[in-house]
């Protein structure tokens, strides 16, 4: 799985420094963090819609789609911030052995 993020990873910094006529991920950042992080959010909300659809239906095929774009909207905002995903997966596995109100009452303490 990791092998598919850091693909994705090497592709959107590859990205990054190209044109925006020719590069949707380039012209993200042209456009900067606020769109960036606006299209985060419209993906987030399209992807919450599709999850209360598939819970009606049982098909969970449009919460697939909409799940990779918010996955991919978030890479793009985590390489214009100048991350990897490999942070995320490390916060991730860090956790691991945590638990989840154990972590939750860390972050209010802070």
């Amino acid at each position: 799985m990791s092998d598919v993020l850091n693909r994705l990873s090497e592709v959107l910094e590859q990205r990054k420094s190209a044109s925006p006529d020719s590069s949707y991920v380039a012209s993200l950042h042209a456009k900067g963090l606020n769109k960036i992080l606006e299209k985060v959010g419209e993906e987030a909300t399209e992807t919450i819609l599709a999850a209360k659809d598939a819970a009606v239906s049982g098909d969970n095929s449009d919460l697939i789609y909409e799940t990779a774009d918010l996955w991919f909207h978030t890479l793009v905002m985590l390489s214009h911030l100048g991350e990897t995903p490999d942070a995320v997966l490390n916060e991730l596995a860090r956790r691991f052995d945590l638990s989840g109100l154990v972590e939750k009452a860390s972050r209010t303490q802070k």
